[in-house]
């Protein structure tokens, strides 16, 4: 019995400058043509609405990109990519300096330094046939490999905020939080802050009593937090560590966190599960 032919590999290139897109695609086609481009954004929203509309097995994800940054991007693909399709392959293409490239190097993630030469982007290519290769003759590998991309994104966040997009950390971690709320101004200890919640333009900002608003981002607000008690979560929560009570898995493997005083469960996305493996 013969057998079947596996489809060719889709990818989806990001990048938001055109010429370099298409001299991209044209060396992808060069060096490995039976590689299907399905689609192209052209910027970090349209990257992560196309990857979960097609969900291509490969990802060219330029760093710096109109709106949300490539590592912005591709944390909010994983954290909401299917549990039951393999996650994509990620390769970051970068026009940063030698600094940035050994953060990279130091998070074992694949990236090209643009415009890419056409020999460094075959070895690419060749690492990911062999990936590839490996998801279908060996599941359970693949299951690890997905766990090894899902540490190395973490670390990339973690060792590269500039790369991210982030703000430099404060000298002084944030004591009290300022909220609006018409003329009046609250002023809230951070240490009645249960977790902190993004939402548009604002972020909520949650006590075992009452929500506040606040007009900033959540990315403005991370390098401001002790990350010893305010664990990110999710890309859109931030909770206090002492305030979680436990965390429940389900059978699907996701996980939940009950808090100590507030009723809502806080939902851990797949980027940020590891944590709670002890729980």
């Amino acid at each position: 019995m013969s057998t079947p032919l596996r489809q060719p590999a889709t990818a989806l290139i990001a990048e938001d400058e055109p010429l370099l897109a298409q001299a991209l695609q044209a060396d992808l086609a060069a060096v490995w043509p039976e590689l299907k481009v399905i689609a192209h954004a052209v910027d970090g929203e349209q990257a992560i609405d196309d990857a979960l509309s097609w969900r291509p097995e490969l990802i060219f994800m330029d760093i710096r990109m109109p709106g949300r940054s490539g590592l912005e991007a591709a944390q909010a693909i994983i954290e909401d990519w299917p549990a039951e399709i393999p996650l994509p392959l990620l390769v970051f293409v970068t026009a940063y300096d030698q600094y940035a490239l050994q953060a990279f190097e130091l998070a074992a993630a694949d990236y090209l330094l643009k415009p890419a030469p056409r020999e460094r982007l075959a070895q690419t290519c060749e690492r990911l046939r062999e990936r590839l290769a490996q998801r279908e003759h060996a599941p359970a590998e693949a299951r690890g490999a997905d766990d090894q991309l899902l540490d190395r994104l973490r670390l990339l966040l973690g060792t590269a905020p500039a790369l991210a997009g982030a703000l430099p950390t404060a000298d002084q971690p944030l004591t009290v939080i300022q909220a609006s709320s018409g003329s009046t101004v609250h002023l809230v200890p951070i240490e009645d802050v249960i977790y902190f919640e993004a939402a548009d333009k604002y972020v909520r900002v949650l006590t075992a009593e009452r929500e506040h608003l606040i007009r900033s981002s959540l990315r403005e607000l991370l390098p401001q937090l002790d990350p010893a008690r305010f664990w990110q979560v999710h890309r859109g929560l931030v909770v206090q560590a002492r305030e979680i009570d436990h965390a429940l898995r389900d059978e699907s493997g996701k996980v939940q966190l009950v808090l100590r005083r507030r009723p809502e469960r806080l939902a851990v996305s797949r980027l940020y599960a590891a944590r709670f493996k002890g729980m």
